[in-house]
């Protein structure tokens, strides 16, 4: 035999490596998957920091929250570990002479999160000030010379004495601790921070670019109800005192001054019953006359960045994506600098000389830096090299029509090895708010497993409803005083849709969401349980009353959904509940919630379990993750729910129920343990 017949075979090595067969996402690479949190370009554009999110590895590490740690990228997308491991940093920010970055953290022996610098060209971190209570926000005075954060004063010491012999009583919404601002002298070493005296909740804060001035955003309490429904942004000394107020109503968002400081920009809401900030306002700083500079856009505002004193860039989202466009505070036109469609934007900033990068995901992959350069992209970071061996199911925007006349749209995932000649079970996976909405990007995460879904055999439709942001304020408001109603029919419309082009078995539809998507499930099966063969509720409502009566949002509730307060309406609120339609409940039904949720009570899942499990022969089961609230935070609790919302479905949609009426409670996590654990 010709001793170079290893040779001859070396191209068939290299065809099988580089053409092996691509694998299905799993639901632990689902949950497990690094992307890019925040991102800031240096003012001299060199480099840009960015915060890479890492969960924790299920049944190999200690369960807590994710890993947040620091990187650095050039502009040629050569990227650098600055602070890794054990870490949580957030709330980066350059120094002006981008020679050092300013972060948030607990380290080491912090008992409470500090500010730290540290400096690009290589050293340790610093620790600038540390404080009786962790750091929330701070803001950097322009020429470096002091800063300004927000916390809260220290706890007394008496009060941790009396917790320890057994004295724990809770005053509910009267033992409040107010949020206050400090001030710290950067020039001199000893220098203590000062607080300053303001009569308010502080949210966030900003230094004017070049007087003793702040932007403050503040509410009268620290409820999260004033937060969203009474806060306002207002100029302030440096002593404290309000000077300047700009009047808005409802919820606000990002606000940011003009390089000159003329002006102060605002996202924020036409009025108190605006559902989301997502319009564009800017108010003259020297007496607070406001203006909408986008008036009748019809999309949401989510991101704005000065890029002169008279130019101001903003990321618009509009359907399933987003656009970049510029508005001229002279002439009020505006233009594009990234089109509708081209990319998903979850976060912008700029270089003194005008240099822009973004956080951006797509259908291919979660969050990563991107530069943008007239118009193009270009990426600069890949933080799951794994993912070219996933084969990626197709995904797309659609559009559909409601019964009423309405357009809709949402993203579509097919299945993975779709064929034409099939119909396939869905799910449909709904979205919370609901003044939120989907875009076409990257979607997976614990509760919307859709890759995991589409390579085993699913079509998974994420709807955007009536109701839902993204284009323009009267949309965003059509589902208000209407609990239940159209919006929720509109997701009956979008399986007629999605079966009238052959691609869907009615016969086999299951619903999933968390929150008002958790609503719209419960809704799903019980009152529309002819549609849906299965259904997974997370943090969701089953009583309208009682939500009203527990939730931490009672104005938000009642200013921008319901329009109405249960007295007004109490038969009304009782009819749009779950849980007086559980006579109809044939659709076998999991659910879920956080042990310490505050926006809908655990209880809420209590009550329809026990409605349907006492009224009803209909499959039910009811799940509580101990430590979690509105949502699962951590690495297992949210594998755990991952699996189980899949083995509901595949349960009940691919026919694996061989008879049993409800699959196994237990999940075998005990075999994936790590030898060493």
């Amino acid at each position: 035999m010709n001793k170079h017949w290893y040779i001859l075979l070396l191209p068939l090595f290299f065809s099988v490596s580089l053409f092996a067969k691509p694998e299905a996402m799993t639901l632990e690479q689902t949950v497990t998957a690094h992307y890019v949190g925040t991102s800031k370009i240096s003012p001299d554009g060199r480099f840009t920091a960015y915060t890479l999110v890492k969960p924790r590895t299920p049944y190999k590490d200690k369960d807590g929250s994710h890993r947040v740690e620091l990187h650095l990228v050039n502009e040629k997308g050569n990227s650098r570990s600055y602070i890794t491991g054990d870490v949580s940093v957030r709330a980066i920010n350059w120094s002006a002479d981008s020679k050092h970055i300013y972060y948030l953290a607990k380290r080491n022996d912090d008992k409470f999160t500090s500010i730290y610098s540290i400096p690009v060209d290589g050293g340790e971190s610093k620790k600038i000030v540390s404080h009786v209570n962790n750091i929330g926000s701070y803001s950097l005075k322009p020429d470096g010379s002091e800063l300004s954060f927000i916390a809260k004063d220290k706890e007394p010491a008496d009060d941790k004495k009396l917790k320890e012999k057994g004295f724990k009583a809770e005053v509910y919404e009267e033992d409040m601790t107010f949020n206050h601002v400090y001030t710290l002298d950067l020039n001199e070493p000893d220098a203590k921070p000062q607080k300053l005296d303001i009569d308010a909740h502080v949210l966030s804060i900003q230094y004017h670019p070049n007087k003793e001035r702040l932007l403050l955003r503040t509410a009268p309490t620290p409820h999260i109800d004033d937060n969203y429904t009474s806060s306002e942004y207002a100029i302030y000394k440096m002593d404290g005192v309000k000077i300047q107020a700009f009047k808005t109503e409802g919820k606000l968002g990002q606000a940011e001054w003009s390089p000159d400081g003329k002006y102060v920009a605002i996202i924020g809401a036409v009025d108190k019953n605006d559902p989301a900030d997502g319009r564009l306002f800017v108010a003259r700083a020297s007496n607070g006359k406001i203006e909408e500079v986008l008036p009748n856009y019809l999309g949401h505002v989510q991101i704005i960045e000065w890029l002169s004193d008279y130019q101001l860039s903003y990321v618009g989202a509009k359907g399933t994506s987003t656009e970049l466009g510029v508005i001229n505070l002279d002439s009020k036109q505006s233009k594009s600098l990234l089109p509708l469609g081209k990319a998903v934007l979850r976060g912008l900033s700029r270089s003194n000389d005008g240099k822009l990068v973004s956080t951006i995901s797509s259908s291919k992959h979660p969050r990563e830096v991107y530069s943008i350069n007239d118009g193009k992209l270009a990426r600069l970071t890949d933080s799951n090299d794994w993912l070219k061996d996933i084969k990626m199911p197709k995904q797309e925007s659609i559009t559909y029509k409601a019964r009423d006349g309405v357009e809709l749209d949402g993203v579509l995932v097919y299945p993975v090895d779709y064929s034409k000649r099939k119909r396939y079970p869905l799910i449909m996976m709904v979205h919370g708010g609901p003044e939120a909405h989907i875009s076409n990007e990257w979607l997976d995460r614990y509760s919307y497993p859709t890759k995991y879904a589409a390579a085993n055999g699913f079509a998974v439709f994420l709807p955007n409803y009536r109701g839902s942001t993204g284009k323009g304020v009267e949309h965003s408001k059509l589902g208000q005083a209407d609990y239940a109603g159209a919006e929720f029919n509109d997701l009956v419309d979008a399986i007629d849709h999605l079966s009238n082009i052959g691609l869907v078995d009615k016969e086999k539809v299951g619903i999933t969401g968390g929150s008002y998507g958790g609503y719209a499930s419960a809704w799903a099966a019980t009152a529309l349980s002819e549609h849906f063969a299965a259904s997974v509720m997370f943090v969701g409502i089953s009583n309208q009353l009682s939500k009203f009566g527990t939730t931490d949002i009672p104005k938000e509730m009642y200013n921008v959904h319901a329009r109405n307060y249960p007295w007004d309406k109490w038969m009304w609120m009782l009819e749009r509940s779950p849980i007086f339609h559980t006579d109809k409940a044939k659709t076998p039904i999991l659910i879920m919630h956080g042990k310490n949720d505050t926006r809908v009570h655990p209880a809420q899942s209590m009550e329809l379990y026990r409605y349907i499990k006492t009224r009803t022969d209909t499959p039910v089961r009811l799940v509580y993750y101990p430590g979690e609230g509105h949502g699962n935070r951590k690495a297992p609790a949210q594998l755990d729910y991952a699996k189980r919302l899949m083995r509901w479905m595949e349960f009940y949609l691919m026919g694996k129920n061989k008879g049993k009426s409800l699959p196994p409670y237990e999940l075998d996590h005990a075999k994936n343990l790590d030898d060493e654990s």
